[in-house]
């Protein structure tokens, strides 16, 4: 079997990257509202230019407008989780759990889109879902607040991107192309964090800086890059979707845990040890099951 997998790899690295720049950013007090504008004015340009959506699409009977307006909607609100998730319960949790959302997606899958239910299918959403509370477990000896932010945020990524992922599902067996779907969601997310922006500037509770609009423009670059390159590794795979599903995600499971435990000090309970070894196992299963 021949592919190219610099795509793949790619893919995995602007992945992690989203994460490692929201920590930093978070390190030196950036504002977030201000860094996810900036994400999503590149991320409609790139788009515009990259993907050259058929927005004349949009006209068509049918269009699932609903769930391109939800869409919009969840996007910005799941990016905040996220950056809150990394700097309350790390880079390791938060990529893990993002990635276990394809548990509640594929539940999703067979609950509304005909998916069908395998041994080995249901196998892997057994230890998916074991694997969600050892990964979101911390220790005993923080505060009740913090133990709520440590779970609760990642706990709202998975299900956030979950969502997402059945989003796009919807939207696409409604027959709306991909490209021009990206498109809508972004320009949304860019309109609502122009809202909250001017609302924000006006009470006087953010604070407007170029170090804001650099990682917002270095967040949007790796965070279309990764969809760019995760859509160019499918097309240079069409015969092995399950290859492609199986690297990306466990390249971001174990690279996203490297960099949060050897370049951040994230430190990991047994507990947290013990899920992330049902995630992959978790997610090599589904893998292979999709083969």
């Amino acid at each position: 079997m021949t592919f190219d997998m610099p795509f793949l790899i790619l893919s995995v690295l602007c992945s992690v990257l989203v994460s490692v720049l929201l920590k930093l950013a978070q390190r030196r007090g950036l504002a977030m509202p201000a860094i996810l504008f900036w994400n999503y004015v590149i991320a409609v340009l790139l788009c515009a230019w990259w993907l050259d959506p058929p927005l004349q699409r949009l006209h068509e009977a049918g269009t699932p407008w609903p769930a391109l307006l939800l869409l919009a909607v969840l996007l910005p609100t799941i990016f905040l989780a996220m950056a809150a998730s990394v700097k309350a319960a790390g880079i390791v949790r938060t990529d893990v759990a993002q990635r276990l959302s394809l548990v509640v997606s594929l539940l999703a899958a067979f609950a509304w889109f005909g998916e069908s239910a395998d041994a080995m299918k249901l196998f892997g959403l057994g230890l998916g879902v074991l694997a969600i509370p050892a990964i979101v477990s911390r220790s005993r000896g923080e505060s009740a607040g913090e133990q709520r932010r440590a779970w609760g945020l990642p706990l709202a990524v998975l299900f956030g991107y979950a969502g997402v992922d059945i989003l796009l599902k919807h939207i696409a067996a409604a027959g709306t192309p991909f490209a021009a779907s990206l498109f809508v969601a972004f320009s949304g997310a860019l309109v609502i964090m122009l809202g909250v922006l001017i609302v924000t500037r006006v009470r006087g509770t953010l604070r407007l800086d170029r170090g804001a609009l650099l990682f917002g423009l270095l967040v949007g670059a790796s965070n279309f890059a990764n969809i760019l390159f995760y859509i160019k590794a499918h097309r240079a795979l069409p015969d092995n979707p399950a290859v492609v599903f199986a690297t990306m995600n466990l390249g971001v499971v174990v690279l996203g845990t490297l960099v949060g435990v050897v370049a951040f000090r994230e430190k990991l309970a047994r507990i947290n040890i013990v899920g992330l070894v049902l995630a992959i196992v978790a997610v090599a299963t589904i893998a292979a099951s999709l083969g």
